[in-house]
């Protein structure tokens, strides 16, 4: 990597929560720190599992440690008691925000007036953005915004905000941002596309893919029959498997009515979300249709191995605003992929372009389940599937490729701070 560089992180996950983000974080922290940099993150306390503070992390509201890189301050999240409450979420998004940019201005040392070469702030939610231009503000350098899913045209998307005053307010937080940004960084070229409209012309060259990675190492394909299986009290049969936030953005019910209509396979739905009380509702009297609950960072392979065919899923319109990291993820662990999103975005050209699945299009139950059928009923043809996405993520993108893209992205000077 280049010289040494000052950085500070405004992430909502690092680890050891064991949110997507927070590992894709973490790992590129990793890799600065091995080359050299310093690092100061502020971040939640780790709550991601069950949506509050984990037993033994809570008593304060803001946590600081010393790495040999840097630091690592850990404040409240003020995480609303239910994911379903968007009203609460948003106030304990401002709350959390709030008091990470009073940190983020002051971690690094004793005065607020250390230079740093950039703050980095991932968004949602977006008022990380937000705090995080302020902190660079004060600490007299520049921010470059991380986007892993477009705010508000995800939640928009789904119907889970319908009020114009609301979604105005965050339309133009968002391209405030957005045009006082050193960068963007988005996960895709539908999200640059989507970005760059939101943006002068003249600024649409700030605006950067830098794709997300997978530990192709910590993460490899293993035998069908995992521990995990019989925890869950599940036999030899064939697995179709969800992992991920159980969101009303995915159309899961779909999985539900293939479960109905193929009592021989299991349907396992792994995670938590708003809408796993009403999957389970509509699953109940449905012995083929399992829930798991998130499992720790060193179970992740063998969660995934445990499913014989994985689905992501995405209501339509979602799949250009929004990167599903966790296919990258299912193709390291060579299982095949049904993916219920828009056609021609960069999830289903993923998956096309390594032969690693079937894309269908979104919400449409009978494409899901005539796909899934298919799946089902040839083993062959999944493990081809399996072995040609493993392949395919063997020579994509690594956390130190992505590491060095963010490096690159920091200006030599800040004398135009």
């Amino acid at each position: 990597m280049s010289r040494r560089r000052r950085i500070v992180v405004l992430c909502p996950h690092f680890a050891p929560d064991i949110a997507p983000t927070g590992r894709v974080m973490t790992s590129i922290v990793e890799q600065w720190s091995q080359g050299g940099h310093e690092i100061h993150v502020v971040t939640s306390l780790p709550w991601y599992r069950e949506h509050r503070v984990e037993r033994g992390w809570g008593g304060r509201l803001v946590r600081t440690e010393t790495t040999p890189w840097g630091s690592i301050t850990r404040v409240n999240p003020f995480a609303a008691r239910s994911k379903a409450n968007l009203f609460g979420r948003a106030v304990s998004f401002v709350a959390f925000s709030i008091v990470a940019g009073v940190c983020a201005v002051m971690v690094g040392g004793r005065s607020s007036s250390r230079r740093v070469d950039a703050v980095i702030a991932m968004s949602p939610p977006l008022t990380l953005g937000i705090v995080g231009w302020l902190a660079a503000r004060v600490r007299r350098t520049r921010l470059i915004f991380n986007v892993q899913d477009v705010f508000p045209d995800a939640v928009v998307a789904t119907g889970a905000i319908t009020n114009r005053a609301v979604i105005a307010l965050a339309s133009l937080l968002e391209r405030f941002t957005y045009r006082r940004s050193h960068a963007v960084v988005v996960l895709s070229e539908d999200l640059q596309r989507n970005i760059r409209t939101k943006l002068p012309l003249r600024h649409a060259s700030r605006v950067h893919v830098i794709e997300n990675f997978v530990d192709t190492q910590g993460i490899t394909p293993r035998d069908r029959m995992t521990a995990y299986r019989s925890e869950l009290g599940i036999g030899s049969e064939v697995v179709v498997m969800y992992a991920g936030n159980v969101g009303f953005s995915q159309s899961l019910e779909n999985l539900v009515e293939f479960a109905r209509r193929t009592p021989s396979v299991t349907v396992l739905i792994n995670g938590d979300g708003a809408a796993l009380s009403s999957l389970r509702d509509a699953a109940a009297n449905m012995p083929n249709v399992r829930f798991g609950g998130y499992q720790p960072e060193d179970r992740l392979a063998e969660v995934l191995a445990t499913g014989d065919i994985h689905v992501v899923p995405l209501r339509a319109g979602l799949a250009a605003v929004s990167v599903p990291s966790k296919t990258y993820s299912i193709l390291a662990a060579g299982r095949p992929v049904v993916a219920a999103v828009d056609s021609g975005t960069e999830i289903a050209r993923l998956v096309e372009r390594a032969g690693a699945g079937v894309g269908v299009p979104p919400d449409d139950v009978e494409a899901l389940c005539a796909a899934l059928s298919s799946l089902v009923a040839d083993e062959s043809r999944r493990e081809t599937l399996g072995a040609r996405g493993r392949n395919a993520v063997e020579r994509h993108a690594t956390a130190r490729e992505a590491a060095e893209a963010y490096v690159r992205l920091l200006p030599d000077s800040l004398s135009n701070s």
